[in-house]
C-alpha cells in the first residue's frame, strides 16, 4: 500500500470477506513472451510472489515444448520452487504432462478445455468432445492420486472466429469437467469482450445446472477494460477465486485478440478498497513486478504498479 494510505476501505453490502487470488503469472503471463526467461529468473519470481503473500501461484505447463517453447524448462523449474508454502498448480494437456507432473510431486493440476470448437481447434486440434474425451481419463488419474484438479474453460464469453457464444454451450462444457472429477472451474474471457450483466447470467445459468458458486473461478482479460468491472460482477454473485497476473503480463498465442490478464496489483488495490482480506503485501507485489519488467526490457501494463512505482521514484 502507499505511504499516504491509500485506498480509503469503503466496504460494500454483500460481498465476500475475503478472496483467494489464483496467480497466473508465471505460466500465463510468461508463456507468450518471445524473448526466452531463463529459469532461475521464473524461480525467483515465483519465489517474490509467494513471498508477498499469494497462496496460489500457476507455475508452469508440461505442454510439449514445440507447441510453447517458453515454458520448455517445466521439469528444471519445479524442482526449484517445489519447497514453498504456496500451492503450485500446473498445466497438463495430456496423459503424458500428468505423468511428468506427477514425478515432479505435482498436487495440483489444470486441464485447459474450450466452449467453442474454433478454439478447441486452434489451441488443442480437436474438437470440444475429442479435447473432453482426452481429459476424462487425465483427470479420472489425478483424482485417484489424491491431487486436486482444476477446469479451465477458455472462450466463455466470446470468440474471435464464432463471435458470441451462447451461454449453454459454456454450461455443457462445465458441466462434463464437473462430472469428470475436477474440484474447481475457471470461466475464462480469453479476449476480453465480455461485461457486467453477461458475467452474471452465465453465473447463473451455472448455479442453475448445478455448478455451485464455490467451486467456480474468473480470470478476465483486460482488452476492452472491463476486467475489473467484471471481478465487481462475480464478486456481488459470491465468487471467491479470481485469476489475475502479477503486472498485468501475459495474452494467449492461440487467439491473437487476446491482451493481457487482469493485473494482480489492479485486482489487491480495488479488493483492499472494498476491504475484502487477500493476504497479499501490496508493496512487495509491485516491486516483484517491476523486477520482472526490469527483465522483461518493459514497463508493467498495470496501472497500479505504475502509479505506485512513481511515487517511490
Amino acid at each position: 500500500m502507499s505511504a499516504d494510505g491509500l485506498p480509503m476501505v469503503v466496504p460494500a453490502q454483500d460481498l465476500p470477506q475475503r478472496v483467494r487470488i489464483h496467480e497466473v503469472g508465471a505460466r500465463d503471463g510468461l508463456q507468450n513472451e518471445k524473448m526466452t526467461v531463463p529459469t532461475e529468473i521464473k524461480a525467483e519470481f515465483i519465489r517474490r510472489l509467494a513471498d508477498a503473500g499469494l497462496t496460489t501461484i500457476e507455475a508452469t505447463s508440461f505442454v510439449h515444448p514445440k507447441w510453447v517453447p517458453q515454458l520448455a524448462d517445466a521439469e528444471q523449474l519445479y524442482p526449484l520452487v517445489g519447497d514453498l508454502g504456496a500451492e503450485l498448480p500446473v498445466l497438463v494437456p495430456n496423459q503424458r504432462g500428468l505423468d511428468r507432473a506427477l514425478a515432479l510431486g505435482a498436487r495440483r493440476i489444470a486441464v485447459f478445455a474450450s466452449a467453442t470448437e474454433s478454439f478447441a481447434k486452434a489451441n488443442l486440434n480437436r474438437t470440444v468432445d475429442e479435447s473432453l474425451a482426452v481429459f476424462d481419463p487425465v483427470v479420472r488419474q489425478a483424482k485417484d492420486a489424491g491431487v486436486h484438479v482444476r477446469g479451465y474453460v477458455s472462450m466463455c464469453f466470446g470468440d474471435p472466429w464464432e463471435g458470441a457464444v451462447p451461454l449453454h454451450q459454456v454450461a455443457r462444457v462445465c458441466k462434463a469437467l464437473m462430472d469428470m472429477g475436477c474440484d474447481e472451474l475457471s470461466l475464462g474471457d480469453t479476449i476480453g469482450v465480455a461485461t457486467p450483466g453477461h458475467v452474471l447470467e452465465l453465473l447463473s445459468l451455472l448455479n442453475e445446472e448445478g455448478v455451485p458458486t464455490n467451486v467456480i473461478g474468473v480470470h478476465f482479460h483486460d482488452t476492452y477494460g472491463q476486467a475489473l468491472a467484471n471481478t465487481y460482477a462475480a464478486l456481488e454473485h459470491g465468487v471467491t477465486t479470481i485469476d489475475a497476473s502479477a503486472g498485468g503480463l501475459g495474452g494467449c498465442p492461440y487467439a491473437k485478440s487476446a491482451t493481457g490478464n487482469l493485473a494482480t496489483e489492479d485486482l489487491v488495490w480495488m479488493l483492499q478498497g472494498l476491504g475484502i482480506d487477500t493476504g497479499v503485501d501490496l508493496g512487495r507485489l509491485v516491486a516483484t513486478s517491476v523486477w520482472m519488467a526490469a527483465h522483461l526490457g518493459r514497463p508493467s501494463p498495470s496501472r497500479t504498479v505504475r502509479a505506485l512505482s512513481h511515487k517511490e521514484q
